[in-house]
Parts: C-alpha cells; structure tokens; sequence
C-alpha cells in the first residue's frame, strides 16, 4: 500500500506535535502566576520524647517575593476535641521559608487525618492566601513519656521518673481523648 503523504510530513507534523504538547506542558506548570504565594513544602508531627510532647510543623516555601509585614495564621484540628488551636506568625521576607508550630498535643492517633487551615494576611489585614492541608502522623501519642525525662536546660533528669528510665509511671493518668 502507498502513502500518499509526501516524504517529510510526517516528520513535520510529529515535531509540531511536540511542539504543542511542550507549550500544553509549560503553560501548566505552577509557577505561582495564578496568585498563590506559599505552598505547603514540609508537614510532620513532631514527637519529642525528651520533653514528652508532640506538636504539628507545618513548612512553607514562598512562590513569590514575600512581602512586608505579611502574617501566617495557622488553625490546627485540636486531636483531643475542642476548638482548632491557632497560632499566629510573622512572615519574614529574607527567610527562604515559613515555619508554622503548634502548641503541644495530646490525643495523636496514628493514620488519622488531621486538618490545618493556614491563611496569609497583609500588613493591613486583607486576606491574601488560603492553604487547606490535612497531616496524618505515623505514630501513636502513646509512644511518648508520662512526663518530661529531664527538667531543665541543662537537661537534668526529671526526678519524678527515679526507677522508670522509660518515663512510664504505673498508674499516672491519662488525656481523656473520648472527644478526638
């Protein structure tokens, strides 16, 4: 059987298919054109057996130049119930990056989706960005000590936990997590 496409249109057409499919390509790439100003770059739950606490960190990389006078606000799903807990941070310019922490937690259930809402403000308050992000934590709140392993910043040890060096006290009560 004959072609009756003339020699080199084939290739002609295959390189402007490809031409289209790269400009398709780049014309979807998110640059942070279309207004967006941060983009959720790292999210963990921290467990500090030192201290016996656990806390969300939730990092922020700008898409664009930060402005001054900008401010993050953080909500953060409470895994022992109640209301979120929100934490408010000043975003400055010349760092490359924003860290958002919460306060100390109790409740973390391991595999469970945990909800973060973040918004960015201007220096007069105006609502420039919202981030929705969920954190699921790979462990259970149970791994940590019943109270911290050392006192103070010379990490001295917590004489409360004489004899327990896993910081487990028989009988120490527990956070009622009924309500997470």
């Amino acid at each position: 059987m004959r072609s009756i496409m003339p020699k080199g249109s084939f290739r002609s057409i295959l390189v402007g298919a490809a031409l289209i499919a790269t400009v398709a390509l780049g014309a979807c790439r998110d640059t942070g054109g279309d207004g967006k100003l941060f983009e959720v770059s790292g999210k963990v739950v921290v467990f500090n057996y030192r201290l016996a606490r656990a806390t969300y960190v939730v990092t922020l990389r700008p898409l664009k130049p930060m402005g001054e006078g900008q401010v993050a606000v953080a909500s953060f799903q409470n895994p022992a119930g109640g209301p979120p807990l929100v934490v408010e941070q000043k975003v400055w310019p010349k760092l490359d990056k924003v860290s958002l922490e919460s306060p100390a937690l109790t409740c973390i259930v391991k595999d469970k989706p945990y909800a973060i809402s973040i918004s960015i403000r201007g220096p007069d308050g105006t609502f420039l960005q919202k981030i929705d992000t969920t954190l699921i934590s790979t462990e259970d709140q149970s791994i940590l000590p019943d109270r911290p392993l050392v006192v103070d910043q010379l990490y001295t040890a917590n004489p409360d936990l004489a004899g327990h060096p896993d910081g487990k006290l028989p009988g120490e009560p527990k956070p009622d997590c009924s309500k997470g």
